[in-house]
């Protein structure tokens, strides 16, 4: 298919990334801003699907409330009349593909929960390893924005093995030891509790590995809540304390 310049430009950004040692999280994290590019979007997010428990977990999400998502964990997952019929796809799909948008835009999920945050159109891929769903790309525009079309499907259909490859590889890292009884740090976790242990900056922090300070900080909030720390010059004492 023929890419834009600008697509071109996105697509070896987002191929550069998921070529990267990186953890799926992290995967997941980091993809949504590359894509948010390509497609001209405004809101993404990402889920992890638990087959024991049948329900999506381990969120991340760009340009979303954080209360509005914690209500999709809490209630609007299972009361959701498109995801599972779009994970059912197995491949790209627009969300008027299994729903015309009037019939969605009559439905609980539609007004009190997407249209909270102002999402409208969507696209959706899920990400497979055999029969196991193991990541999904949510995109999303808001209501004054033109629709994604059959082009988004393709440019989809592109960045959608990569995607299930840096899962697949990122599902077979082991995770780095924290403290006695503590979760075990994910390797970019760990990589960047080492760079606190240096003493650097969240912006110096950035610059390394090539992230946004923002991103730090979201990889700050998840290491001090494994470790049980507050601070920063919290963490190298309680690492010392668990050798």
């Amino acid at each position: 298919m023929y890419v834009t310049a600008q697509e071109s430009r996105a697509l070896s950004r987002l191929f550069s990334l998921l070529a990267e040692d990186i953890g799926e999280r992290e995967v997941r994290e980091r993809i949504g801003h590359h894509l948010l590019e390509l497609l001209s979007a405004d809101y993404y997010a990402s889920f992890v699907w638990d087959t024991p428990s049948r329900s999506f977990g381990d969120g991340v999400w760009l340009n979303m409330n954080p209360d509005t998502m914690a209500t999709y964990d809490a209630y609007y997952q299972y009361n959701d009349p498109i995801t599972f019929k779009l994970q059912a796809r197995r491949e790209p799909t627009l969300v008027n593909q299994i729903m015309p948008q009037r019939d969605l835009m009559r439905t609980e999920f539609f007004n009190d929960f997407l249209a909270r945050d102002g999402l409208h159109w969507g696209v959706n891929v899920y990400s497979y390893a055999g029969q196991r769903n193991i990541g999904d790309l949510r995109i999303w525009r808001g209501r004054h924005r033109e629709n994604f079309d059959l082009r988004t499907l393709d440019l989809l259909r592109l960045v959608e093995p990569a995607f299930t490859g840096a899962l697949m590889r990122a599902g077979n890292a082991p995770a780095q030891p924290g403290p006695a009884g503590a979760p075990r740090l994910s390797p970019r976790e760990h990589e960047v509790t080492l760079m606190i242990c240096e003493g650097l900056s969240d912006k110096a922090i950035a610059l390394r590995l090539g992230v946004e300070p923002s991103t730090v900080r979201t990889y700050l909030k998840r290491i001090f809540e494994k470790l049980g720390v507050h601070r920063r010059s919290e963490v190298p004492i309680k690492l010392a304390r668990s050798r």
